[in-house]
C-alpha cells in the first residue's frame, strides 16, 4: 500500500481487506459529488468524455459503498492528503 488509508477504528490493517481507490476515481468523485459539477463539466475539467466520467464515478461510488458497508479499509492509490 502506497497511500493513506481510511478504515474502521479499532481494527488493525492486517486484520481487514482493503480496497484501493485510484486518483482519477477520487478526483471524479470530488468533482461530481462534492463540487456539484455535472458529469459533462467534470469530463471537460479532466479532459475525458462524459461516458468515461460516468464509468469512473460508478467504480468510485461502489468502492466507497463497499468499504463503508463491509468494514474494509479504503486505501488511496497515492498520498493525496498531507
Amino acid at each position: 500500500m502506497k497511500g493513506r488509508a481510511f478504515k474502521p477504528a479499532g481494527i488493525p490493517m492486517t486484520k481487514m481487506e482493503s480496497i484501493i481507490i485510484f486518483r482519477d476515481e477520487l478526483e471524479t468523485l470530488k468533482l461530481c459529488d462534492l463540487d456539484d459539477l455535472t458529469q459533462e463539466e467534470a469530463g471537460q475539467r479532466l479532459g475525458v468524455s462524459r461516458g468515461t466520467v460516468q464509468r469512473i464515478l460508478s467504480s468510485a461510488r461502489k468502492k466507497v459503498a463497499r468499504a463503508l458497508s463491509e468494514c474494509r479499509a479504503l486505501v488511496l492509490e497515492e498520498t493525496v492528503c498531507k
